[in-house]
């Protein structure tokens, strides 16, 4: 049975920086949704190769990405929004950091947003609010919610400051507001890029690599835990969510229980 999915990335998000925030909304995810504190992400963990590797299921050194500036593919996969526009579905796209539009091709995404986090500061709030807007107004079948202040904050006070941890806090309140719109045939996704320390990110280390990953839906189990869950992952699962053939390149596996 297909259903519409709800993917949302808090840029930099430490599963440490989740259980430390205090919002009492990442319990309610945990006993209500599958999820993992475990996860992994790909080398180099920077935003824009992971986060192509998120939509395109594909190691950087496959996609081609390997830093934050975009270059075309030599040898092109169709990602999971050219996917579901090839199965007829409506897809919309909310984000702060101007490179992401290169995770999907122009003419495949339906409705998309920018505000520049460097000009406004509340730019994850004022997306929120427009993506609930889409929803009401239109209901999308796949809508992608991207938030980069967590990783400003990181950058900028460093990885768990008090500021950090305020920010991944203000995240979640955006998450609830979009999951408090959204009704029971919808499934939403929450996770990131990569981790950081100190004041940057991109290398191998534990608390880069390591990411949380939370699956909310009918779905999904609630309160089970994921092992060996990969942000390669989100892509079929995502396609396996919406009944979209998932492509035979793709490296990734569905988190989808099969008998649920």
């Amino acid at each position: 049975m297909s259903t519409k999915v709800i993917l949302i990335s808090i840029d930099g998000m430490r599963p440490e920086g989740a259980l430390q925030c205090g919002n009492p909304f990442i319990k309610k995810l945990m006993e209500s949704g599958t999820y993992t504190l475990q996860g992994q992400t790909v080398m180099p963990s920077v935003t824009l190769p992971c986060h192509t590797s998120m939509f395109y299921s594909l190691v950087p050194q496959r996609h081609g990405i390997l830093t934050n500036t975009y270059t075309p593919p030599v040898r092109p996969v169709d990602g999971i929004v050219e996917s579901l526009h090839k199965a007829g579905k409506t897809c919309g796209a909310f984000f702060n950091w101007e490179p992401i539009r290169h995770l999907w091709e122009t003419e495949t995404m339906t409705y998309s947003s920018f505000i520049n986090s460097e000009v406004e500061p509340t730019s994850d709030e004022l997306l929120t609010d427009a993506a609930i807007a889409l929803i009401k107004r239109n209901q999308p079948d796949f809508l992608f919610l991207y938030m980069v202040e967590t990783d400003n904050k990181g950058h900028r006070f460093g990885w768990m400051s008090k500021e950090y941890l305020e920010q991944i806090s203000l995240a979640f309140e955006n998450v609830k507001r979009i999951v408090d719109h959204v009704d029971g045939d919808c499934h939403v996704i929450v996770t990131t890029d990569h981790g950081g320390h100190s004041y940057t990110h991109g290398t191998d280390s534990p608390e880069d690599m390591t990411i949380p990953m939370f699956f909310l839906g009918k779905r999904f189990v609630p309160g089970q835990v994921l092992t060996e869950a990969s942000i390669l992952d989100i892509a079929p699962t995502v396609a396996d969510l919406m009944d979209v053939e998932i492509p035979k390149d793709w490296l990734g596996q569905s988190r989808l229980p099969k008998n649920i």
